[in-house]
């Protein structure tokens, strides 16, 4: 198997060790965990391609890895326990999932929540997006950012970090606001609540921002491990305009849907929005405040035009 120091994300003499599909699929030869096409169903986005020689090929192998990690930092936190004379509780493992809107990341979350819980040393798994954080569409609109939806001042970063925290310093319950895509607005008084799990996949946008300005602590900072999956913006801009056909010939349909005036679009119509709202806001966001963060990632699934991943990037330790 061959490994290549890999320049490709910008850095010459790059952090990262870059590994073909193809070798990386070697790396967990042996590792079996019980998923059927009926569990790929259930945690497959909306046009995403994924099948279960991917979920072999990639998300196995990388299920093995964050479990080793998962336990990794666990054995450390017992030795640096007994090392300080406590028997404070462990604490969970956090896992970041960031990237562009339609790269497939949520599919990613769903997908490793599923397999991490499958590995005896990660039984209890949740899941967070930060979707939740977003400012209610009010207060998008006092502020004039609901046209910059996604957008990292668009987001309550400081909940967000306050709850990242909670969960990370072992509290045993800690609430998470609930978004709902249909209404495109925070639901009030529904809560998602996390029960001190063994690891916590907090997936979004932008959860590898470095700290704001005047800030001395970011969300990412409390991440164990961190996740980026890239694709060519070209490609992610595609799989955008797909998406929102699908949708509009579906879940628009619903009259309580935020973008239920798009549904009796024609396919050309429904196109040309999709590309409006891309060039107008997710392009901007990717290349300004998403793309910028890749490097700050400790591996990065790197994606092909088919939505395959081609190659995987990991940093060295």
């Amino acid at each position: 198997m061959k490994l290549e120091n890999t320049g490709a994300i910008g850095v010459h003499n790059s952090p990262f060790v870059e590994v073909s599909r193809k070798d990386w699929a070697e790396l967990a030869p042996s590792t079996h965990l019980d998923l059927d096409e009926k569990d790929l169903v259930g945690l497959r986005g909306l046009g995403d391609r994924l099948d279960m020689r991917e979920v072999d090929d990639v998300y196995m192998p990388l299920s093995r890895l964050l479990s080793i990690y998962a336990s990794g930092t666990q054995h450390l936190h017992r030795a640096t326990s007994d090392f300080l004379g406590e028997r404070a509780a462990s604490t969970p493992f956090i896992i970041g999932v960031a990237g562009s809107v339609a790269v497939g990341k949520s599919t990613v979350a769903r997908l490793l929540k599923f397999l991490l819980a499958k590995w005896d040393a990660t039984p209890r798994v949740e899941l967070v997006t930060t979707d939740g954080f977003l400012y209610p569409n009010q207060e998008l609109d006092r502020r004039g950012l609901l046209e910059r939806k996604g957008f990292p001042e668009s987001y309550d970063r400081r909940a967000l970090l306050r709850f990242v925290s909670e969960v990370k310093s072992g509290a045993a319950e800690v609430r998470a606001p609930v978004y709902s895509h249909l209404s495109y607005n925070i639901l009030p008084n529904e809560h998602v609540i996390v029960h001190q799990p063994d690891v916590l996949i907090v997936e979004g946008l932008n959860v590898l921002q470095p700290p704001a300005v005047g800030n001395g602590l970011a969300v990412s900072d409390l991440f164990d491990f961190t996740i980026y999956v890239d694709a060519r913006t070209k490609d992610i801009a595609g799989w955008y305009q797909d998406r929102f056909l699908r949708l509009q010939q579906g879940a628009f349909s619903d009259p309580n849907s935020y973008f239920h005036r798009y549904a009796n679009l024609s396919p050309e119509e429904a196109r040309d929005v999709a590309g409006a709202i891309w060039a107008r806001t997710n392009g901007p966001n990717l290349e300004k405040n998403i793309k910028p963060t890749r490097s700050r990632a400790t591996l990065v699934l790197r994606k092909a035009a088919d939505h395959s991943v081609s190659s995987v990037l990991l940093r060295k330790i």
